[in-house]
This record gives C-alpha cells, structure tokens and sequence, in this order.
C-alpha cells in the first residue's frame, strides 16, 4: 500500500512526495487558520494510516498555508454544537490523529511559522522534530476561553519541563520561538527566510539513515520513555540486538571495522 497523492488534491489537506520518499503534508484552510475540525483530522488520519503502511515513505514534514500554522480547534464550531457527544467524538477523534503520529514508524517534522494555539500548540509537541521561524508563536489559550487544555498538555509535558508547561497551561500567555527553543518546545528556531533550509538539514541527516533503525528507535524512545528504568533497559537492550541482526547494521558494523562508508542496503 502507497500513499496517493491525487487523494489530497481537494480539501483542507495538500499532500506532496519527493523522489527520497520525503511527504510533506501541508494544512490548507488558511481561512480557518488551520482549525483541526471534523474534516481536517479526518483528512491527516487518512494521509497518516496511508504514510504508515507504505514502507517507501522516509520522513514526513508537517506545514501549513496562510497566517497561521494551526489555531487549534474551532471554538466557534464548538459553541455551535453545546452536547457532550459532540465534544467527546472531537476529541476522540483528535487523541488518534495525535496518537497515529506517535506510532508512525518515520519521523514527523513540524515546520511552523505564525501561531500555534493549543491543539495547534498539541501539534507540535507531538511531533517528533519541530524548526520555527522567528515569528512563530505557541500557546495553550484554552484557559481564557474557560477550557484548560488537558489533552494538549498530553504531549506539551513531555517536551517541556513541568512548570514551564504549567505556566503556559494556567496562564494561556503566548510564548515566541527563541522561548521555545529554550524550553524544549522546539528543535530550531530560525530566521523566516532559513525555514526550509533548516527543515532541509533535518530530512537530509534522516534519509541518509538506514529506515530499520530510525524506525526501531522512534518506537523505543517512546515506549522507554512510559516505562520504569529496569524495564527500559531491557526493552532498549532486546531493541539493540534485534536492530544488530538487520542486514544495515551488520554492514554499519563492517564498514566502521573497515574504515569505510556503510554502503546502506535499504536507506
């Protein structure tokens, strides 16, 4: 199975490929701001379940058109719908999205720019990798409307030091890249003009790497991460022999006692 690209063609979803196997997945209702509603979230579910059973798709870059990255959800839409099952389904529906890029085996780079408002701030704290330009903004606002932003918090606490997230949570102030960077929120903050040369950087180091590995060990740092430190060693110890039987991490280990370049068999 292969992601199809004529599939994102309409919607608030643009999906592109490159000939590396690099998808970048742009939100496209500027109008919007890039709300995750009912459409949007049904659009990166389908991009994203198609990503995860195509096995030449390497790394995947998450953007957005317009003023904004991704405002979060729709308040307005939300008022509108005042029942709980309404709500309980967004959510739901939200918390897979979120949890489909946590599994994905290829990493997930956020390239922000403009603002990034709780589930847009959710987001990108649930990617693996982020780069920000200078005018990048994050904040989890929910809290000035009367909703604390308990599932954005998910990920938020655990990209960035406790109390620093507690203070974005309580207060719903918006921070800048440069703070950001400095609190773990993001990898790179860049000037607007660096954006794609710095996201570049990123891609170019992780498809020069054989996908097995990359792979294997997106899925360890997450599942340690939940884990008590015995079992965290032996789930990392069993994933390191497994890892060593692959054929690139048998070459890896010729080529280092060769003084050579690994030649990779499936980069």
């Amino acid at each position: 199975m292969t992601l199809d690209i004529a599939d994102f063609s309409e919607g608030p979803l643009r999906a592109e490929r490159d000939p590396r196997g690099v998808v970048t997945l742009t939100l496209d209702d500027a109008r919007r701001f890039n709300a995750l509603g009912h459409e949007m979230l049904a659009a990166l579910q389908k991009a994203l379940n198609a990503i995860a059973a195509d096995e030449g798709v390497r790394v995947v870059v998450l953007a957005a058109n317009g003023k904004a990255f991704c405002a979060g959800h729709n308040l307005k839409d939300m008022a509108a719908h005042p029942a709980l099952a309404f709500y309980q389904e967004l959510f739901a529906q939200c918390g897979r999205m979120m949890l489909a890029i946590h599994k994905l085996p290829v990493p997930v780079i956020a390239k922000v720019h403009g603002m990034a408002t709780a589930a847009g701030c959710q987001l990108v704290a649930q990617c693996d990798l982020a780069v920000a330009s200078e005018d990048a903004s994050f904040a989890t606002s929910g809290i000035q409307y009367g909703l604390f932003c308990s599932t954005p918090s998910v990920p938020l606490v655990r990209n960035v030091p406790a109390k620093m997230a507690m203070e974005m949570l309580l207060t719903g102030d918006f921070i800048d890249a440069q703070t950001a960077l400095e609190r773990g929120l993001v990898n790179r903050a860049v000037s607007t003009d660096q954006l794609d040369t710095e996201v570049e950087k990123l891609v170019a180091a992780i498809v020069s790497k054989p996908r097995v590995a990359v792979a294997m060990g997106k899925a360890l740092v997450y599942q340690q991460r939940e884990m008590g430190i015995e079992s965290a060693y032996q789930l990392a110890g069993q994933t390191m022999a497994v890892n060593m039987m692959d054929a690139d991490a048998q070459e890896g280990a010729r080529a280092f006692a060769e003084k050579r370049r690994p030649a990779w068999k499936h980069a």
